[in-house]
């Protein structure tokens, strides 16, 4: 069954991005804004050093050394870090819009958009703001957060980068007790995480300092990092590792324990409902998030039966592919199970089969890589590795994820899957996510943006928008599907639509919970009737990351639409590989602008 993409959104109030008004642009406006974007830039990068490392800026660009620091995860260091944008608004402001050209047009909504959706969801000052309400939770927080970036991030590959380790390590300890502040702050301003997520927090947190300093993964990784450095003898790698140890066992443990004290506190606070409305001005709270991740100003209601639409025609053709398999009896969901339970659709839940299924991934990205050039004009260079979630966290991680690669090269993009059970991962449904995350997804995407020339540095490095990028994920899935790649393969096409229906059902249950004050276990009920399993994991992920979850269908079905008109406007001319660069070669883009950039092309073209 087709679903009608355009009465899906029939609802959005997206609207056109205004052109530049018929005066003509002036190379002072022009300088004015590339001058005032750069400098934008730089003042965002000096606020977060970590940032810096993720990217591989060098100095120069960084506005300073950064290697041997850590963001300020204080209130202060938050509201200086909002103020970077405030400050850059105001700039911005002051340019004449309408001297620009068609291209510093576009630029100019970009930030400005992205500007404006961050300080309304900043004015709300807990957590990160509006869109990220808890401190610390499950998938929040410097306790995790930090590791992971140490680990995987920052490099050690000489003596600076090893002392750089030790004295971002001795900061970590400061991290952790800014955010330990922060949750009695929160909680005192009635901000206090549901009892179910509470303790899985707890549980996360207290997993980071179950292991002796000298087993954690901060020693560990570093000493093996360590091994490879030639210019160190093996008395300097020894006194290294002795001091990582020594700075884990002295004052990161503590801290640990401080802020395990601290959410224990919280307990008496907290309730077992769901929702953000439950919150001071939680109502608002939710309207500005879901501004934020979907670049749009659809109400809860019109999000909630998008959703529902959704998922009554993705599950009719669900039903349709069972029956293929000879599966006519019970339910969608039932029948899904028994699909689910096959030997053939699962690896062995050991090393073996972990090591297989990362073999099967590598081996899909290779052959979807190699039919790019079929869709897109413009190709990305960046490799992309596959690895393993870190065993410490992965349990209450998604299916998977992706990291983007420095620009500079020197890393490349990394597409993490779970491997925590193995043994429960179903083979047919790894396709998708692969596409979704990698190739041409994810990877795809951000790649292309990195690399694109001519966009401006807060574009293509720094700024992002979850509607455009996680719509994009999910339209990578669709496109993988109209390619063919499932033409011999219906079980993997299965997959794929038990993916997207997933994916529908997030915008019922995220406006569910947060907006119609729908508790958890009715979240978890809906779960288990649509996709036949209660998805614990995510909707504790929805709990904590209010509207996050309604921009992946939100922005799938805009971009969808968007082809689609152009595809009817252009006749002929119509070339999906033009369709595709004028997207990402753009870079991550509201939806506002994205609509406008596909019709400047289709009437260009």
């Amino acid at each position: 069954m087709t679903i009608t993409r355009r009465d899906l959104l029939a609802a959005t109030a997206i609207g056109l991005v205004g052109c530049a008004s018929p005066s003509a642009p002036t190379g002072d406006a022009s300088a004015e804004l590339a001058s005032a974007l750069d400098q934008i830039a730089t003042n965002m990068l000096r606020a977060s050093p970590e940032t810096c490392t993720t990217l591989g800026v060098d100095e120069a660009r960084a506005g300073g050394r950064f290697i041997d620091k850590l963001d300020d995860g204080s209130r202060e260091g938050k509201r200086q870090a909002l103020g970077v944008q405030r400050d850059g608004l105001a700039a911005l402001r002051r340019i004449d819009r309408a001297a620009l050209s068609a291209q510093d047009v576009v630029s100019y909504d970009v930030v400005t958009t992205a500007f404006e959706n961050n300080l309304a969801v900043g004015a709300f000052e807990v957590g990160s703001g509006a869109a990220y309400p808890y401190t610390v939770c499950q998938m929040n927080g410097a306790y995790w957060r930090t590791p992971d970036f140490l680990e995987s991030q920052h490099a050690v590959t000489n003596r600076d980068e090893a002392e750089a380790y030790l004295a971002r390590l001795a900061q970590f300890e400061t991290v952790v007790d800014q955010e330990t502040v922060l949750v009695g702050a929160d909680a005192a301003h009635g901000v206090v995480l549901p009892d179910f997520v509470l303790d899985a927090t707890i549980a996360q947190v207290r997993n980071f300092s179950a292991a002796a300093p000298a087993q954690s993964g901060l020693v560990t990784s570093f000493a093996r990092r360590l091994g490879e450095v030639a210019d160190l003898s093996a008395a300097d790698k020894a006194n290294f590792a002795q001091r990582a140890e020594a700075i884990c066992r002295d004052k990161v443990w503590p801290a640990y324990g401080r802020q395990i004290a601290a959410l224990e506190a919280t307990r008496p606070r907290s309730t077992h409902e769901a929702g953000i409305w439950r919150v001071p001005r939680g109502e608002e709270m939710y309207a500005a998030a879901l501004r934020l991740h979907t670049t749009t100003t659809l109400t809860p209601d019109e999000i909630h039966e998008m959703g529902r639409d959704l998922v009554a025609s993705i599950g009719s053709e669900m039903d349709a592919i069972l029956r293929a398999e000879g599966l006519t009896r019970g339910s969608v969901p039932e029948r899904l199970q028994v699909i689910a339970q096959r030997p053939d659709q699962h690896y062995s839940n050991d090393a073996a089969g972990r090591e297989q299924l990362l073999a099967d991934l590598n081996q899909m990205v290779r052959e979807m890589t190699a039919r790019m050039p079929e869709v897109f004009g413009t190709l990305t260079q960046t490799p992309l590795e596959i690895r393993g979630i870190p065993a410490h966290i992965e349990a209450t991680q998604p299916g998977g994820y992706y990291q983007g690669g420095t620009l500079d090269g020197s890393r490349p993009g990394a597409y993490y899957i779970n491997l925590a059970n193995v043994g429960q991962r179903t083979k047919y449904g790894l396709p998708s996510l692969t596409y979704h995350e990698g190739v041409p997804g994810h990877h795809w995407q951000v790649s292309i943006q990195q690399e694109a020339r001519g966009l401006p540095f807060i574009r293509s490095a720094l700024l992002g928008f979850n509607a455009f990028q996680e719509g994009w994920g999910l339209y990578a899935e669709q496109l993988t599907d109209e390619m063919g790649v499932y033409q011999n393969n219906r079980l993997g096409r299965l997959g794929y639509m038990q993916g997207t229906i997933f994916r529908a059902l997030r915008l019922v249950v995220d406006t569910g919970m947060h907006a119609k004050r729908w508790s958890r276990e009715q979240a978890m009920e809906l779960a288990t009737q649509t996709i036949g399993n209660p998805a614990t994991n995510e909707v504790h992920r929805y709990v904590v990351w209010p509207g996050q979850a309604c921009s992946y269908m939100v922005g799938r079905q805009a971009i969808v639409r968007l082809r689609e008109d152009a595809r009817r406007a252009m006749g002929a001319r119509f070339d999906i590989r033009g369709f595709h660069d004028t997207l990402l070669t753009n870079g991550a883009t509201p939806l506002t602008v994205t609509e406008q950039l596909v019709r400047d092309w289709s009437a260009r073209v």
